[in-house]
């Protein structure tokens, strides 16, 4: 079902022009607002998010996991279903922070002309930044709402840390939805939407997700190392298991980092594309 247009207010060209450089502010409420509206009556693709991860998890963690038994975590033994679950938590918040941020921004970019028609009011390029990665983060937390709750079920949380596991998702969400947003804007066409899948799917895959960083030799360690979806497992790894120690503050600064970097090169893309 396609998006319904909200009527907007026009706002004269030198006050658009005077927003260009904005990082956004309250105005973005008003673009997450109108997306709220605009998927009240789809909400089973909002749900769809969540059904992939919950699948892995009851197939591998639960299925391959009464064969593996248990495996090393911070040199402790712990069962293979509670080892891959917070992993899981971590890839349900990065899968809705990209889709939302890259797929729908696309169409609303290049098709929908939304970005065309909000710019014509008080809101700046900015705003449209910080609205969209906004509610990215929404889509994406409510996907770790869900999840965490299956966790909560199915007995896979072991430390009291994790009730710190939401914020943290939020967090991830936050960071894939500034990097996806900013990767958007330079997409020509749906064709290149293969290197979203071509990056995103090997992360799936490679960051620890279903297995111990250990087993890499150490070269493909340092490579893994760096990709931002294993600091989010690591972080909500830590959390969920009780291995927690001042190491994980590193996950945490490079996941700001890199969605606060998303938002500002998305921000002055949208302004360069919309408002030249």
């Amino acid at each position: 079902m396609s998006e319904q247009p909200l009527p907007l207010r026009i706002l004269p060209a030198p006050l658009l022009l005077a927003r260009r450089g904005s990082l956004g502010g309250r105005g973005s409420a008003h673009l997450i607002e109108r997306h709220a509206r605009a998927y009240r009556r789809t909400w089973l693709v909002l749900a769809s998010g969540f059904v992939e991860p919950l699948f892995y998890l009851l197939s591998i963690g639960v299925g391959i996991g009464e064969l593996v038994g248990k495996v090393k975590f911070d040199g402790q033994p712990v069962g293979f279903t509670s080892f891959v679950a917070p992993a899981l938590l971590a890839t349900s918040a990065m899968n809705g922070a990209i889709f939302d941020s890259t797929y729908n921004i696309f169409f609303r970019l290049k098709y929908a002309k939304l970005y065309d028609a909000v710019l014509a009011t008080p809101l700046g390029a900015g705003d449209v930044a910080l609205g969209e990665i906004g509610w990215a983060l929404i889509r994406g937390g409510l996907y770790a709402c869900a999840f965490m709750v299956v966790m909560l079920a199915m007995g896979l949380v072991h430390s009291a840390w994790a009730a710190l596991a939401i914020p943290v998702a939020l967090l991830i969400g936050f960071a894939f939805a500034g990097a996806g947003m900013a990767a958007t804007t330079f997409i020509r066409s749906w064709q290149d939407f293969e290197y979203v899948t071509l990056t995103t799917l090997p992360m799936f895959l490679f960051s620890t997700t279903f297995y111990p960083l250990s087993v890499y030799p150490r070269p493909i360690q340092l490579v893994v190392d760096c990709t931002p979806l294993y600091q989010g497992i690591a972080l909500l790894r830590g959390l969920s298991l009780g291995v927690v120690g001042p190491g994980l503050l590193w996950h945490v600064l490079y996941l700001a980092v890199m969605g606060a970097a998303g938002l500002a090169v998305a921000s002055r893309r949208i302004s360069r594309l919309l408002l030249r």
